[in-house]
């Protein structure tokens, strides 16, 4: 099977989720704690193209030094909030999934499902007690 590679936070509901998701189908991916091995900023940028929402795109205020660090503040330059995010983690929102069918920014968790290679899948239940139904529709490769 083809590598799928999630960034995760276990500290948050929606990256546990999504990978339990993951491993729901059947699925084993390759779990990177972004807190303990932080992406390099060549790696930060590449995950920005790949997701395609730009950096702003990835941040995350909630729980984070966003608002003491003044990055609400359009002065920054895309390369000045990936540096941010080098020095402090925290900021990648997550969690960020990558597979063979794309890569995205998995809020809410059933995000995930269209880049999954298999499909549909059986319901799966979230931690919070929702119900997931997978309609089986999937990104094209590519």
């Amino acid at each position: 099977m083809s590598q799928i590679t999630i960034y995760h936070n276990p500290a948050c509901g929606t990256s546990r989720n999504t990978l339990a998701l993951i491993r729901h189908a059947g699925l084993e991916p390759v779990v990177i704690e972004y807190l303990q091995t932080p992406p390099s900023l060549e790696r930060l940028r590449e995950l920005v193209a790949a997701v395609g929402v730009g950096v702003r795109g990835l941040l995350r205020e909630k729980g984070t030094p966003f608002a003491e660090l003044g990055l609400a503040d359009p002065k920054w330059s895309d390369e000045q909030l990936l540096g941010f995010i080098t020095q402090h983690p925290i900021l990648l929102n997550r969690p960020v999934v990558l597979t063979p069918l794309g890569a995205k920014l998995c809020r809410p968790s059933e995000e995930v499902l269209e880049l999954l290679p298999v499909g549909p899948l059986q319901p799966f239940t979230k931690s919070d007690g929702e119900q997931v139904v997978d309609t089986g529709l999937r990104r094209k490769p590519g």
